[in-house]
């Protein structure tokens, strides 16, 4: 087990890097957005409009072809990207790379809103009709049948890559996310939440298509103005802190410092890759599964579908994770310790000692032969209650996690304070943010994760859907789903650290095929998009 887990670390740094090394995919993909905005004449802000419009329903027509209307095509997309990334992403980035991080993802869904607009293009143009009526559409098909049959290996890899990305990180990790929220909150069992949610999202996914879409149609905009209205409050009860957040945003977002206790390194490159890493996350510009929501459109305009695509990177991280970073800043809570209940087995704690042994020798608070780490940062003082701070000192085995005082008595509950990161570092930050108002600021992200997670795993299910049609037909598809059910399950009752690195491993060689397809089809694009808009300002002159 051990060697397999050291080969999957293996392959997700060889194919995503790390912010030590050449990070090859942020290269790839920030270059196609570089590449394909000055090709089309930055069209994300040109058209940015057009695509408003388009949303709104004024160009629709129920006798084009396809499954679901503009709206409905967007917030299926939605639901998948925006999510945990939204909430835990942010804090990740800002953690890792300070605050500065936060305008690296700006500059990532600038560049992502033509990425979308691309691959959402093609996606309409050479998707096919099936049987049934309805379509089917995404990377697979513009590979196929736009680079030609001779890159159909090509296009089997990639949907092959999103099967195994829609069972892992489309689902379980997200199911994994949501059961181990509501257990910390709630103390919900893994198990129950587990069969809760594959229960909701089985009713949901069994529909198809069309009922995901509808659903989506409700559950997102729900979502993200509860979130969205949570962070305003917060930022308007901090107003005086708000334009200060702004100013370290931008300042060390080229002049880095690290922060107190060490948060932030302080290091350009590494805020550069982990804000443009977690925007291309976040958003999943050129990753290929936007176009297979997108595929599903009422329209018979590849283009127009494309310009409703580029709204998602725009409402995904210029709206809802700008919201995420400002909050954390202007709360001051990235660079503060936060006291905790200290957890041995925690996987996010890592306990090293000097002499090779298993027990840590702490005096007075302080570790004296090894180091405390949680989150990649040394933990604070250990003491015995919050109120007197009375500090510990005695031995904590780090086999078997316990505690015990000078006098040789097990001690059940020992405390730290700590540099808070991903999810938990959201929660904090709404509640310290809110505590004027409503001290239950933290249930806000527990409810925005419950529901997050679970419109993810909603769309993810299309995704994998699709993917399965087109490499094994459509008698593939019932078993996908009830596979895809399953793994829910699992992954909510089971330890993902090793799933969370195949899910990526698998999503980042879901990227390369696409990305190569979105260079060589970048001139099609070019040549729709001009007789298109033409077109529509000919029909605008005559009305």
């Amino acid at each position: 087990m051990e060697l397999f887990e050291q080969v999957v670390n293996w392959l997700n740094n060889l194919v995503w890097s790390t912010p030590e090394q050449f990070p090859i995919m942020v290269v790839l993909l920030l270059g196609f957005g570089i590449f394909i905005t000055l090709r089309l004449g930055f069209v994300q802000i040109r058209r940015f409009a057009h695509g408003i419009k388009s949303v709104m329903g004024v160009y629709d027509d129920p006798d084009d072809t396809g499954d679901v209307n503009h709206f409905q095509a967007l917030t299926t997309a939605l639901s998948a990207t925006v999510g945990i990334g939204n909430i835990a992403g942010v804090a990740i980035a800002i953690h890792y790379g300070g605050p500065g991080a936060l305008f690296w993802m700006w500059v990532t869904a600038f560049f992502g809103m033509a990425i979308k607009y691309t691959e959402c293009t093609l996606a309409v143009e050479y998707r096919v009709q099936n049987k049934d009526g309805s379509v089917s559409g995404g990377p697979m098909y513009y590979i196929e049948r736009g680079l030609g049959e001779n890159w159909k290996w090509l296009a089997v890899f990639f949907a092959a890559m999103a099967v195994i990305c829609s069972f892992l990180t489309g689902n379980a990790v997200q199911a994994n996310t949501v059961a181990d929220t509501m257990y910390s909150t709630f103390q919900i069992p893994s198990w129950i939440s587990g069969l809760v949610t594959a229960a909701f999202v089985g009713v949901v996914i069994v529909g198809g298509i069309k009922r995901i879409g509808q659903v989506t149609a409700r559950l997102m905009p729900l979502m993200a103005l509860i979130y969205v209205l949570g962070a305003l409050i917060i930022l308007t009860l901090n107003a005086g802190d708000v334009i200060p957040a702004f100013g370290t945003i931008f300042t060390t977002a080229f002049t880095p410092e690290a922060g107190l206790f060490g948060v932030g390194s302080g290091v350009f490159l590494t805020t550069l890759v982990w804000g443009i890493k977690r925007g291309l996350f976040s958003n999943e510009a050129g990753q290929g599964s936007a176009p297979i929501a997108h595929g599903a459109a009422k329209t018979d305009e590849p283009v127009r579908e494309g310009v409703v695509a580029l709204l998602e990177p725009f409402i995904d991280t210029l709206v809802v994770c700008t919201m995420t970073g400002l909050v954390i800043v202007a709360t001051g809570v990235w660079e503060e310790r936060h006291d905790m209940v200290y957890e041995p087995g925690n996987s996010n704690n890592t306990v090293e000692v000097a002499d090779g042994s298993n027990t840590l020798i702490i005096e007075d608070g302080d570790p004296v032969n090894g180091t405390v780490k949680r989150n990649d940062f040394e933990t604070g003082v250990f003491f015995l209650d919050l109120e007197d701070r009375e500090e510990f000192s005695g031995t904590l085995n780090v086999t078997t996690g316990t505690f015990t005082d000078e006098a040789g008595n097990v001690v059940a509950t020992v405390y730290t304070s700590i540099i808070e990161n991903g999810a938990p570092l959201t929660s904090l930050a709404f509640e310290k943010g809110l505590a004027p108002i409503f001290p239950y600021g933290k249930h806000i992200v527990t409810f925005c994760v419950l529901l997050f997670g679970i419109s993810t795993a909603i769309s993810w299910s299309y995704y994998g859907d699709r993917s399965i049609q087109y490499l094994a037909g459509d008698g593939a598809i019932l078993p996908y789903k009830a596979v895809y059910l399953l793994m829910h399950f699992l992954g909510a009752i089971f330890p993902l650290a090793t799933v969370w690195a195949i899910g990526d491993i698998a999503l980042g060689l879901m990227t390369f095929p696409n990305i190569i397809a979105l260079f060589a089809l970048s001139g099609s694009v070019a040549v729709a998009s001009k007789k298109y808009f033409k077109k529509m300002e000919e029909e605008e002159n005559q009305a």
